[in-house]
């Protein structure tokens, strides 16, 4: 088989309808969506009745077998607006903890109650984060226990900068069912609609992405019915049992729905930085200051050329670690770790540089790049710090336990 980093038609045709979405109903409205820092229900409706924001279109981009079809929407929904984005695909997040932890029988029964219809879009919410417990999974205090005669789990603890987080119609949330093993002792619950026990926290006001919903969630006595353990209790209590006799464990909750969205959001922060790029290089073209564009001057022209280079390399990178997870490929040397890296500093550093092109205008909200800039920092922090990431990839190469 020959070696081709070519499109294919169907990758083509899913890249220019996302990217014409973007242009026409996501950017035009990302002005008005940051500044009210509101859920933009009307962009979700629209997005859910052309079939963007559904099982369906999920599945297909998870049946592509390069891997590339979902990295290809996140970079081009991004493209448009990271806000707008994270507020359509958020619910991806919570979709891909039941696909990494549940069983079949599970996942054909909660996937589709994390979009709706397109008559009811609705949403769905991925809680692991605490207070004292961001990039430390192992540190979770929520706790899961077991009423054995009524074959429900009791959910108690707050979780917090969840998206999505107690507007979700349905949540998944990772507990602790025995913290003395740490990360090994920990599953994930889904929190069906309705549920009483779950509700939301203190919304939080963010630095970017604020068109997307952000809060804690809080977990009173919430009880749910067995069939909520994702996984089931035998494959749970088979897990535990190892852990506690030392032997490694196949997966933990947290870690292996991470593991499987990195690239995916790696996608989110190349798209940024494209934008970014683009905007820059357009103004620079008519921008005149000493009787010619600013982009003849070797040193705009050559920060250019950088921030280009710096975001084709970041996207080959999401394209590899995106076609690794979908053929089953080991991350060796954690490559989708890797992605989520590069992609993330590279959008901190292109945005910046985009600012300093534009100058005073760069500083004011005339222009998106202010935006994009702010937004790009979450790349660097959600879903593993950058300092997380390292730590990841340096125990993949060294085969130590690095702290």
């Amino acid at each position: 088989m020959s070696f081709s980093l070519e499109l294919d038609g169907d990758q083509l045709e899913v890249q220019r309808w996302v990217h014409d979405f973007a242009a026409e109903v996501i950017r035009p409205a990302a002005h008005e969506w940051d500044e009210r820092e509101e859920t933009p229900w009307p962009i979700i409706e629209e997005a859910a009745r052309i079939g963007l924001y559904s099982v369906d279109f999920l599945s297909a981009a998870f049946a592509d077998p390069t891997g590339l079809q979902l990295a290809l929407a996140s970079e081009e929904l991004a493209w448009g607006d990271a806000g707008i984005a994270v507020a359509i695909f958020g619910s991806t997040l919570a979709v891909t903890g039941i696909l990494a932890n549940g069983t079949p029988e599970q996942q054909g029964e909660w996937i589709p109650q994390c979009f709706g219809t397109p008559d009811r879009p609705k949403l769905a919410a991925f809680a692991v984060s605490e207070a004292d417990a961001g990039s430390d999974v192992s540190s979770l205090k929520t706790r899961a226990v077991y009423d054995q005669a009524k074959d429900e789990w009791v959910l108690n603890g707050t979780k917090t900068w969840i998206t999505n987080g107690g507007i979700a119609d349905l949540h998944v949330v990772v507990a602790s069912v025995d913290p003395a093993l740490g990360s090994r002792g920990q599953a994930s619950f889904v929190v069906p609609e309705g549920t009483p026990g779950i509700s939301q926290g203190q919304k939080f006001k963010k630095m970017g992405l604020r068109a997307s919903h952000t809060a804690e969630v809080i977990l009173d006595d919430c009880r749910v019915p067995g069939r909520c353990l994702l996984g089931g209790k035998d494959r749970l209590d088979e897990r535990l049992a190892r852990a506690r006799e030392g032997k490694r464990s196949a997966s933990q909750a947290a870690l292996a729905t991470f593991e499987a969205s990195r690239p995916y959001v790696a996608a989110q922060a190349v798209g940024i930085a494209r934008a970014a790029h683009e905007y820059a290089l357009d103004y620079a073209k008519v921008r005149r200051q000493f009787g010619r564009a600013i982009v003849e001057n070797q040193a705009i022209a050559f920060m250019l050329a950088d921030m280009r280079t710096r975001t084709d390399a970041a996207r080959l990178l999401v394209w590899r670690a995106a076609w690794m997870a979908a053929n089953g490929k080991p991350f060796a040397g954690a490559e989708g770790s890797q992605s989520k890296l590069v992609a993330g500093e590279t959008a901190v550093w292109v945005t910046e540089r985009a600012i300093q092109i534009l100058g005073g205008a760069g500083y004011v909200r005339d222009h998106p790049v202010e935006r994009w800039h702010r937004d790009s920092k979450i790349y660097t922090i959600f879903e593993g710090t950058s300092e997380i990431q390292r730590l990841v990839i340096a125990r993949a190469l060294s085969g130590l336990h690095i702290q």
